[in-house]
């Protein structure tokens, strides 16, 4: 096959001119509303594509990965507010800004449109200059918080956005995905339920506080899971949205305490993995379930620990450990 065969074409988000022009879709049925925004965007700099019925613009959105969207609410078939929906149900496309464009003005439309995720609206006629005020509130906002995602992303910090109110997973970075699925076997959208209990829990908190007129901006305790000498760690970064929150998680490691300890006392490799799950508080049956052995031969390793260390019960050769550890390694949680 030829390069030109579009199954090796690159996606159509990796070839818009990005650096220099955001992307806007406007989503419409009325061919003449159309041409009037896309003359006024076009001119304005933006680069434009379109769409004339729903599924239309949910693959265009999902190709394109636009900037923002300008969304007509009342198209025949599927109409804006069940775009607007299947949208933010997508991880991919749920933190593009949604504009609703509505001839309606009745309060309920209004306020279905703000409920299903849109941003804001413009009633109809159209006014390209109010459209496209808007539209720079709205891609300011959205480009502030592009910037914080990526720059977490970029030191090795995986995020997540998750929506409190359903408890759907809205946006991750990469490392955030392989986290997710290595620690508690889910998946986009699903919220893992230990980190969904914990963020209802904290706002739950932070409305109490509000209510008793008292500084809420206390940072929670941080959730962690364990597995092995590994653990990852969550905690809660800002709101993004009256309903979203910004979650980072990192993954740590304490591999390198068992190799201190090893070094330290002069402790092999199992002998040094027994003493720090020891530490842990961990009796010898887990112990062994952890390293894959049997209780007895763990507490031969044991009886190893104790002599080289010079002691005699599992206490004082944890507290003998706990001592060293943090002199070499203060951040270390027992």
């Amino acid at each position: 096959m030829s390069p030109s065969n579009p199954m090796f074409a690159p996606p159509l988000a990796q070839t818009l001119d990005r650096a220099n022009s955001d992307v806007v879709l406007i989503v419409d049925d009325v061919p003449d509303n159309l041409s009037v925004l896309h003359d006024a965007l076009d001119e304005s700099g933006y680069t434009v594509l379109v769409a004339t019925h729903g599924e239309a613009a949910l693959q265009r959105a999902a190709q394109a990965l636009p900037d923002i969207i300008l969304l007509d609410a009342m198209m025949p078939g599927m109409d804006g507010f069940e775009v607007a929906r299947r949208l933010k149900a997508s991880p991919a496309t749920a933190p593009i800004p949604i504009v609703f464009m509505t001839g309606l003005t009745e309060t309920e439309y209004l306020v279905a449109a703000l409920d299903v995720g849109g941003v804001d609206y413009v009633t109809k006629p159209i006014k390209p200059k109010e459209v496209l005020a808007r539209i720079a509130v709205h891609l300011q906002g959205a480009r502030e918080k592009r910037q914080a995602r990526n720059a977490l992303d970029a030191f090795g910090y995986a995020t997540i956005t998750v929506r409190v109110s359903d408890g759907k997973l809205m946006w991750q970075t990469p490392l955030a995905r392989e986290l997710l699925q290595r620690y508690y076997g889910t998946a986009a959208p699903q919220t893992p339920d230990a980190v969904l209990n914990w963020l209802r829990r904290h706002v739950a908190t932070a409305e109490q506080l509000a209510a008793q007129q008292t500084d809420p901006q206390i940072e929670p305790p941080r959730l962690s899971i364990e597995q092995g000498a590994k653990r990852l760690t969550c905690r809660l970064h800002q709101q993004t949205g009256d309903d979203d929150w910004l979650i980072i998680m990192r993954e740590e490691s304490d591999e390198t305490v068992i190799q201190a300890m090893s070094l330290s006392f002069k402790l092999t490799a199992r002998e040094a993995e027994v003493l720090y799950w020891v530490v842990k508080g961990k009796i010898n049956r887990d112990i062994g379930d952890i390293l894959g052995t049997s209780p007895m031969t763990v507490k031969k390793h044991l009886e190893r620990v104790f002599a080289k260390l010079g002691v005699e019960t599992r206490t004082a050769a944890a507290g003998m450990a706990m001592n060293r550890i943090r002199q070499l390694h203060p951040q270390f949680e027992n």
